[in-house]
């Protein structure tokens, strides 16, 4: 069975400052979600499904699904504050979505195979998301794993504010030992790269793995999204923003002992982290375009 890919757009571009999964960036207003589709149909995934806020959808699919309408597989499903495990309430006061593993959490009931992640927002290029597909292929969907693309640290900074980042400690194997999450990472005027902590710059190797949020597992793993949720609910009394990040589930497995390979590519990210990074992402796309990577038009030359 092929595997199928998840696409996370429930954001809400706080720092962009607008619904930046529909905003358009490539020659004929294609979002970057677009490319992602585009490149995960020929790279081989079965089935595409957006998991969205309800209160985007009619802006979405007029966006985004009547588009790609009869060109492939696809499923929406809705993340919202009340779609928890039934045992808990949303706090009062709260209104900031759970995080990425939430997100995931949505698609189970649609989801029997194995399947990859993508952030809406983010272009990751073609050679990587057939990467994954291809490992997806691999698995046996009835045993626990997962995997994730590895990125060049240097290949996903923006010049345009700090951004945050997992950055990736692996075996002489090319499996994941660790993965921290690093805030507030930027690129200093001498081109090196640091993170703040405790007000002192620290700096990264420019060639540190970072993962972007492009992974893979069995469907066995929603049962240990849905087991995890506690902790972020029980921080969540005392921080109403408190998240359930998706790397969070990939430390969990590594903890259990399950090995989880770290796909390398040599491709480059580019997002939308902030409104400037607008300019840059037309640019990287125009040239992909005059490189002949993708069409003039990605929906009327395929």
């Amino acid at each position: 069975m092929k595997p199928s890919l998840v696409i996370l757009a429930a954001g809400l571009g706080s720092r962009y400052g607008g619904i930046k999964q529909l905003d358009g960036f490539g020659p004929n207003g294609e979002r970057i979600i677009d490319y992602t589709v585009h490149d995960a149909l020929e790279a081989g995934f079965g089935k595409i499904i957006f998991v969205i806020r309800k209160e985007i959808e009619t802006e979405f699919r007029a966006a985004i699904l009547d588009k790609w309408q009869g060109r492939g597989d696809f499923e929406v499903v809705y993340q919202s504050l009340d779609s928890i495990p039934k045992s808990y309430t949303v706090p009062e006061g709260r209104v900031k979505p759970w995080g990425t593993a939430h997100a995931v959490w949505m698609a189970a009931p649609v989801i029997n195979e194995p399947f990859g992640i993508v952030n809406a927002d983010d272009f990751y290029g073609k050679n990587s998301l057939k990467s994954l597909a291809t490992h997806l292929e691999s698995l046996n969907d009835h045993e626990l794993t997962g995997c994730m693309v590895g990125y060049e640290l240097e290949k996903t900074i923006t010049d345009n504010g700090t951004v945050s980042r997992g950055v990736c400690e692996i075996d002489e194997q090319q499996y994941l030992k660790e993965i921290t999450e690093r805030t507030a990472i930027a690129r200093g005027a001498d081109g090196n790269i640091y993170y703040e902590e405790k007000g002192k710059r620290v700096h990264l190797n420019r060639q540190a793995t970072v993962s972007m949020n492009l992974m893979g597992f069995t469907s066995s793993i929603f049962k240990e999204i849905a087991a995890g949720f506690d902790a972020t609910y029980q921080a969540s009394k005392t921080n109403l923003k408190a998240e359930y990040y998706i790397p969070l589930v990939l430390s969990s497995l590594i903890e259990q002992g399950i090995e989880i390979p770290v796909l390398r590519t040599d491709d480059h990210w580019f997002g939308v982290t902030y409104s400037e990074d607008k300019t840059w992402v037309k640019s990287q796309l125009k040239q992909l375009v005059a490189d002949r990577v993708y069409p003039d038009n990605l929906f009327n030359n395929d």
